[in-house]
């Protein structure tokens, strides 16, 4: 075997190097970066050095006449050799020796991309599901059940709830063996959703604790919502009602809960800590009912539920609420759902029900999450714009009661 090294600028520089010192059946063993010149190692210009080596003499012959490359094979290297002398940029990895095989592992990037296929192929299998089913529905549904999906749709609520209402409907159909109108259909539906909302719909505040906190992202109307409860407790019920507010975090927050303090005659007490609550729940000890306001924050983080968590530890009976605004999106709404719930935090009033035609948010999160709510808020006048939850009324909401009677 005849070895030689060569010290060139650039690989396809080597190649041709070596097919003409060493022909064409020259393999290049190694290939590697080095410097040349400079001074201890410094300042030297950047070189490719290249092994390459050749059979000789009869161990050559013997496996010429074991393997003849083919003319196919020749035409290939010829075109590769061509490439490599046109590309002075081009990198040409060395051909590895026949020894034990390496497994390369993948890398990160590689992995990322192939799972993004992978997502992609599953997300496109779901749509065409998704849309062969829509195509049966069309095949197969009545008028009325179709019209009925296609609202509960625009209406947000989760697919397999639609499915299932559907399904059923579809069951209690083929049951009575006669298609149903549309006023059949609304009925039917109406009491199929009232009887999923039936162990949720009968929630109140406890009436039997001191403290109400209230919790939900900034926005919401937790503020105004507080003094629309603090109006129907004192003018209605005749209780005294103590504010505690620890939303610092917003400028005019204070100033507003103060303003309605003043409005309702109800003492008002701002911490900035957990630290400051004894002092403030001694200050309110007269009061029969306290509620307490807490800082809208980014509630998708886990690390500020935990924070607002640590607000609401008393050791007198009392009971924190979830508030959430129709106006939010539903995928929001549902993190910050699953975030309070490890809490054990399960009851909810929803608001700004004047700001949105679209209900099915309500539903999706009442189920998933075994949400209670407490009352439906609209509107900025204190103390009307809040009322229990009504499942009646609210199922109505969803289904458009007018659009079937």
């Amino acid at each position: 075997m005849r070895v030689k090294r060569y010290v060139v600028n650039a690989l396809p520089e080597a190649v041709s190097m070596i097919r003409t010192d060493l022909g064409k059946d020259a393999v290049i063993l190694d290939s590697k970066e080095i410097r040349v010149g400079g001074f201890m190692g410094m300042f030297g210009k950047k070189k490719m050095e290249v092994i390459a080596a050749v059979e000789t003499g009869a161990q050559k012959n013997a496996e010429t006449q074991q393997r003849k490359p083919s003319p196919e094979v020749n035409a290939v290297v010829e075109q590769i050799l061509q490439t490599a002398q046109r590309s002075n940029t081009a990198v040409m990895e060395p051909p590895q020796l026949p020894t034990v095989p390496i497994i390369e592992k993948p890398s990160d990037k590689r992995i990322e991309r192939e799972q993004f296929i992978i997502d992609e192929i599953r997300d496109l299998r779901e749509y065409m599901v998704k849309l062969t089913k829509q195509q049966s529905d069309h095949n197969t549904l009545s008028e009325p059940l179709l019209a009925l999906k296609d609202r509960l749709i625009l209406q947000e609520m989760e697919h397999e709830l639609v499915d299932k209402l559907i399904d059923t409907l579809l069951e209690e159909q083929k049951q009575s063996e006669r298609i149903f109108d549309n006023k059949e259909v609304w009925l039917n539906a109406t009491r199929i959703i009232e009887g999923w909302l039936e162990p949720y719909s009968k929630a109140q505040l406890n009436t039997e604790v001191r403290v109400l906190h209230f919790v939900g992202p900034t926005g919401v109307g937790k503020t105004t919502t507080i003094a629309k409860l603090a109006a129907e407790q004192t003018i209605k019920l005749g209780k005294k009602v103590g504010f505690i507010t620890s939303d610092t975090y917003r400028i005019a927050a204070v100033d507003q809960l103060r303003t309605y303090a003043n409005i309702l005659n109800v003492p008002l007490e701002v911490v900035f800590s957990p630290m400051d609550l004894p002092k403030a729940h001694k200050q309110l000890e007269s009061r029969d009912l306290i509620l307490m306001d807490t800082a809208g924050r980014n509630f998708r983080s886990e690390l500020h539920v935990s924070e607002v968590n640590s607000l609401l530890q008393t050791k007198e009976p009392s009971e924190t609420i979830l508030v959430l605004s129709l106006t939010g999106k539903t995928t929001d709404m549902a993190i910050v759902a699953e975030r309070f719930s490890k809490f054990g935090i399960n009851k909810v009033l929803f608001t700004k029900l004047d700001e949105t035609i679209v209900y099915g948010a309500i539903l999706n999160l009442i189920l998933k999450y075994e949400l209670y709510p407490t009352h439906m808020a609209s509107g900025q006048t204190v103390p009307d714009d809040i009322e229990p939850f009504q499942a009646k009324k609210y199922v109505q909401m969803l289904l458009g009661a007018s659009e079937y009677e």
